[in-house]
């Protein structure tokens, strides 16, 4: 398997994880929130 077909999957993979795990996504969202707010303090 070549290199970008396997990124691709794991990215569908992980996808796929999040879109059925709430719990997960919310953590996800969570982080990314915290990020944007010590970027802009920055």
């Amino acid at each position: 398997m070549d290199r970008k077909k396997m990124m691709m999957t794991t990215v569908a993979l992980g996808t796929a994880y999040l879109l059925r795990n709430r719990e997960s996504r919310e953590k996800i969202k969570n982080q990314f929130k915290s990020m944007s707010r010590s970027n802009k303090n920055n």
